[in-house]
């Protein structure tokens, strides 16, 4: 694993994902994103980040903002679409599962697999908007300085 810059990981995935959403919007919740490092399989993380914007695009509609920011103990990644009902939240991460007929019910099973591999946890809330929100958290974190975060 190396030493990451989130900022590069989650603008290359962002252009894989939202190339044909056409009004989906990326923003950052962070002064200085690019400052915040990760030790991190960069590929691994990068799937993961696509999975988790892929979710938000597919559930939230072509007009979902999407908002990626650092927290002390890791990162996470919210939307304002519709969100994830709480009775369902337990059964997201479960491989098959998907609330929708077109799902294939891997995205989600995925992004906790490689957050597993790494030593991290995926917690799943309500964001501020009232979409889902995914907290990747992991382990001590340190930090030299307020925009620099490992995990």
């Amino acid at each position: 694993m190396d030493a990451v810059i989130l900022q590069d990981t989650i603008d290359t995935a962002w252009n894989i994902v939202a190339d044909n959403a056409s009004h989906a919007e990326l923003h950052s919740a962070d002064d200085d994103l690019s400052a915040a490092t990760i030790e991190a399989d960069d590929d691994r993380l990068g799937q993961l980040l696509e999975n988790l914007f892929r979710n938000a695009i597919e559930h939230g509609g072509d007009e979902v903002t999407v908002t990626v920011g650092t927290m002390d103990d890791g990162f996470y990644v919210e939307d304002d679409g519709s969100g994830i009902p709480e009775d369902k939240r337990d059964s997201v991460f479960t491989a098959g599962y998907s609330t929708s007929e077109d799902g294939t019910g891997f995205g989600l099973s995925i992004v906790n697999q490689i957050a597993e591999a790494h030593g991290w946890d995926v917690g799943l809330t309500e964001s501020k908007a009232g979409g889902a929100r995914f907290d990747i958290t992991g382990g001590e974190t340190t930090s030299t300085d307020e925009s620099n975060l490992c995990i």
